[in-house]
């Protein structure tokens, strides 16, 4: 039967630069956080007029929707590399560079609400994909970005990796299109 709440990943299952992202999941069950950040993530984009979808808070900055965009890409890789752990395929995984992706993206030729129908699209998939993980699957590890990482690790990374770019959206972002 599929664990519906893997427990907190210990320090051990991740590489220290996600520590941030772990850390800020509330305690609990991290799949009751990632359906609650999928209906406020939804929210919150969709009180972002598409006027201002295009902001930066600096030069050389993302946008909001570029920022909505990165949040699905980084979860669809993160999520392809919990199923591939979670299946027991031990071959590395290679790492990503965000930035260069971010070009070749496009997101800025999209309306933010397409954007943010994706980003629920990508979040439904992950959601289906962790609730079939049984407990021992949640535990198993291989090797992505060059350092182990467990099934366990990648939900809360996922969530943690969101929680982190909504911060950033309400510290830098959104107060500045309130002025």
């Amino acid at each position: 039967m599929p664990a519906h709440s893997p427990a907190r990943p210990a320090p051990t299952e991740y590489f220290s630069f996600y520590k941030s992202y772990v850390d800020e999941v509330p305690e609990g069950d991290v799949l009751d956080t990632l359906v609650a950040q999928r209906d406020s993530t939804a929210a919150l984009l969709a009180g972002v007029s598409e006027a201002d979808a295009g902001f930066r808070y600096a030069e050389g900055k993302w946008s909001i929707r570029e920022v909505a965009g990165h949040v699905a890409d980084a979860e669809r890789v993160f999520a392809y590399r919990a199923l591939r752990i979670a299946r027991g395929d031990p071959t590395p995984l290679a790492g990503f560079d965000e930035n260069a992706w971010m070009p070749m993206a496009g997101f800025e030729a999209r309306s933010l609400a397409d954007v943010a129908a994706e980003l629920r699209a990508v979040r439904e998939a992950t959601l289906a994909l962790f609730r079939s993980i049984d407990q021992a699957a949640w535990g198993r590890s291989a090797v992505a970005s060059g350092h182990p990482v467990t099934a366990r690790a990648l939900a809360w990374i996922i969530a943690g990796h969101e929680r982190h770019h909504l911060r950033v959206l309400g510290e830098r972002y959104l107060p500045r299109l309130e002025d």
